[in-house]
C-alpha cells in the first residue's frame, strides 16, 4: 500500500468512526473530545515528537469542562495547528471527512509516523469519562498513550517538555517535577538562615481543585523550609465556587472557606493550578490583593538586581497586556527602567513575546505568568554559577542564585505551584513580608465593566487592544472623556466568547474610575450597538463621589 492510499484509508476511518461516534453520543463536549484526540494524534506524527492533552476548564464553574492540546516543548499549540482545530471542531458531519483531508495535507502530516500522547485531567466529576472517551480516539491512530491520570496543567506541560528534551529539563515524573523546584527551592533559602521580618509560612486557598491536592503532596519535599496550610482542598467546597485565583482578583476579597488574620501571606490558586494571586490583611483588617502585576514586578526587580550582581549583560524585558495597571507599567519602567512590551490579550501572545527576550517576565493581572530564559541566558547563568573562580564573593552568590531560580520556575506554562516557590524565595531573600512588598507601588484605582451589544465583531481594535479603529469616530469619543480625568486611561475590547464588549477605566480616584468606565461604556453602547438599558453610574457611586 502506498502513503498516499495509507493516509486516505486512516483518514476516512476517523471520519467513519467519528461520525458514528457524534450520532451515538448526545453530549456536545464528547465528541469534541474525541475530535481533538484525532487531531492530537496527527499533531504528534506532524511534529515527530510526544504532544500533550489535558482535560480542564481551569477558572470556569466545576459543571463546566474542556481540553487543551500541549506542543512538543510544553508551549501552547501554534496558531496554524489552533485554526486548524477550529475547522475540524466546526466541521459538519458531511464535510469532515474533507477537513481532515485538507488537515493531513496542508500540514503535510506522514500518517505512517507513529504518535505519542501524553494526558491527564484534573478533579471535575466529568472528567474520567472524557478521559475514556480520548483514549478511544487516540487508540484509533494506534497512539502510544501515556496517562496520568489526576495533575494540575503545568505539571502536564512540563511532562511533555522533559519527554522532548530527553530528559535535560527534567524527569517526566510527578516526583521528577517536585524533586526538580523544591530541591532548588531548599538550597536557595537555606542561604538565608537569619530573617527579621519574613515568615517561612503561606496560607493556600486551593479553589477546590487539583492544585490542592499537588500542593499538599508538594509539602514533604520542602524539607520544613516552608511551611504550608491548605483550605478549599475539595473535600467539603465546589470547584472555584466563591473561591480560587480568579474570584478572589475580581471580586477584590478573601475566598469563602480560609480563616482570615492579619499578617499571614494568602495565595489563591485556580481550578487548574496555572493561575494564582496573593493576598493579605493589614491590622486594619483591610483587604489587599497581590495579583500578576504585583508579581511580575517583584520577580523583575529582583532578576535584575541579581543579573547587575553577577555581572551578567542579558537583555531582561516584561510583557504585559493592557489589562495591567498603570502604576505597575510606570513602576517597571520609571523606576526599574526594564523594557515593557504590551501584547493582546492572552497567554499565547505574552510567552510568544517574552521569547524574545533573554529573560523575558511575564504575567496577567488574573495571576498566568511564568518567566522563559533563551538557551544563550541559561548556558551563561549555568557557566557563571559552576565557574571555579569569581572577582568577587557578590557575583559568585549572584550566579548561582539565578542557576537555582532557572530550576525553581517551570517555564512552560504559568504553573500556582512554581510561582508560589519563587516568590517566596525572593522574599525570603529579601526578607520581606507580603507589607513590604505591596509597598513598591501603589495601585490606580480601576474597573472593568461588560456592555451587551447586537454583534460584538463591529468593535475592532489595534495597538495591542488600547485602541479601537471601529466602529468610526467610537475612540475619539472615548480619548475625550479619558482626558477629563487625572491619571486615567480607558480601553475596550470584544469579548471573545460572548456578544458583549469589555471596558476598563483607570483615573486617580475610585469615584473618578467608576465615573470614567460608566462614560465609556455609555460610548460603546451608543456607537457598537448595545441592547438592553443604557449604562448608568449606580446611586451608590453617585454618592461617593459627592463625598469626595
Amino acid at each position: 500500500m502506498g502513503l498516499l492510499d495509507l493516509e486516505e484509508d486512516i483518514v476516512h476511518l476517523c471520519f467513519i468512526v467519528l461520525k458514528l461516534f457524534m450520532t451515538f453520543r448526545a453530549d456536545d463536549l464528547d465528541w469534541i473530545v474525541f475530535r481533538v484526540g484525532i487531531l492530537s494524534a496527527l499533531y504528534s506524527k506532524c511534529k515527530e515528537a510526544t504532544v500533550g492533552v489535558m482535560i480542564t476548564a481551569s477558572h470556569n464553574p466545576e459543571q463546566d469542562n474542556g481540553v487543551k492540546i500541549i506542543g512538543p516543548m510544553g508551549e501552547m499549540m501554534e496558531s496554524t495547528w489552533e485554526n486548524l482545530a477550529t475547522q475540524l471542531i466546526n466541521a459538519s458531519d458531511d464535510g469532515l471527512e474533507i477537513a481532515l483531508q485538507q488537515l493531513v495535507s496542508t500540514e503535510s502530516v506522514d500518517v505512517s509516523c507513529p504518535a505519542r500522547v501524553f494526558f491527564a485531567r484534573d478533579t471535575r466529576p466529568s472528567s474520567p469519562l472524557l478521559a475514556d472517551i480520548l483514549i478511544q480516539a487516540l487508540r484509533l491512530l494506534n497512539c502510544t498513550i501515556k496517562d496520568y491520570g489526576i495533575l494540575s496543567t503545568p505539571q502536564l506541560h512540563y511532562m511533555v517538555r522533559c519527554q522532548n528534551t530527553e530528559g535535560s529539563y527534567g524527569i517526566a515524573t510527578e516526583e521528577g517535577y517536585y524533586q526538580k523546584i523544591s530541591q532548588a527551592f531548599c538550597s536557595f533559602v537555606s542561604q538565608k538562615p537569619n530573617r527579621s521580618r519574613y515568615a517561612a509560612h503561606v496560607v493556600v486557598d486551593g479553589a477546590n481543585g487539583v492544585g490542592a491536592l499537588k500542593a499538599r503532596n508538594l509539602i514533604g519535599y520542602l524539607d520544613g523550609h516552608l511551611s504550608i496550610d491548605i483550605y478549599n482542598d475539595g473535600s467539603l467546597g465546589k470547584l472555584n465556587y466563591r473561591c480560587g485565583a480568579d474570584f478572589v482578583k475580581v471580586q477584590q476579597t478573601a475566598p469563602d472557606g480560609v480563616p482570615a488574620k492579619a499578617g499571614v501571606r494568602y495565595l489563591s490558586f485556580d481550578g487548574d493550578a496555572d493561575r494564582v494571586v496573593y493576598y493579605f490583611l493589614d491590622k486594619e483588617n483591610t483587604f489587599h490583593l497581590l495579583d500578576g502585576d504585583r508579581i511580575a514586578t517583584l520577580v523583575a526587580s529582583y532578576l535584575g538586581q541579581l543579573l547587575t550582581a553577577a555581572g551578567l549583560q542579558l537583555r531582561l524585558g516584561l510583557v504585559q497586556t493592557a489589562y495591567a495597571n498603570g502604576a505597575s507599567t510606570h513602576y517597571i519602567t520609571d523606576v526599574l527602567k526594564v523594557p515593557v512590551s504590551c501584547v493582546n490579550t492572552g497567554v499565547k501572545h505574552l510567552h510568544h513575546k517574552a521569547v524574545d527576550y533573554d529573560i523575558g517576565v511575564y504575567f496577567e493581572a488574573n495571576g498566568h505568568g511564568t518567566v522563559v530564559f533563551s538557551s544563550t541566558a541559561a548556558e551563561l547563568i549555568r557557566a557563571a554559577a559552576s565557574a571555579d573562580k569569581h572577582e568577587n564573593e557578590e557575583k559568585k552568590e549572584a550566579s548561582k542564585k539565578l542557576a537555582l531560580l532557572v530550576n525553581i520556575i517551570n517555564e512552560t506554562v504559568g504553573d500556582a505551584i512554581s510561582d508560589m516557590l519563587l516568590v517566596e524565595a525572593i522574599l525570603c531573600d529579601r526578607d520581606w513580608d507580603a507589607e513590604d512588598w505591596h509597598r513598591l507601588y501603589i495601585d490606580l484605582p480601576c474597573r472593568q465593566l461588560k456592555v451587551k451589544v447586537k454583534d460584538r465583531t463591529v468593535v475592532k481594535t489595534a495597538d495591542a487592544e488600547r485602541k479601537t479603529v471601529s466602529p468610526p469616530g467610537m475612540q475619539n469619543a472615548i480619548d475625550s472623556i479619558v482626558r477629563k480625568y487625572l491619571k486615567s486611561r480607558s480601553f475596550v475590547r470584544p469579548s471573545g466568547t460572548e456578544d458583549v464588549v469589555r471596558v476598563y477605566a483607570e483615573a486617580d480616584t475610585k469615584a473618578n474610575t467608576d465615573q470614567l468606565a460608566c462614560d465609556v461604556a455609555q460610548v460603546v453602547y451608543d456607537y457598537a450597538g448595545g441592547i438592553g438599558e443604557r449604562p448608568v453610574l449606580p446611586a451608590y457611586h453617585l454618592a461617593e463621589r459627592v463625598t469626595q
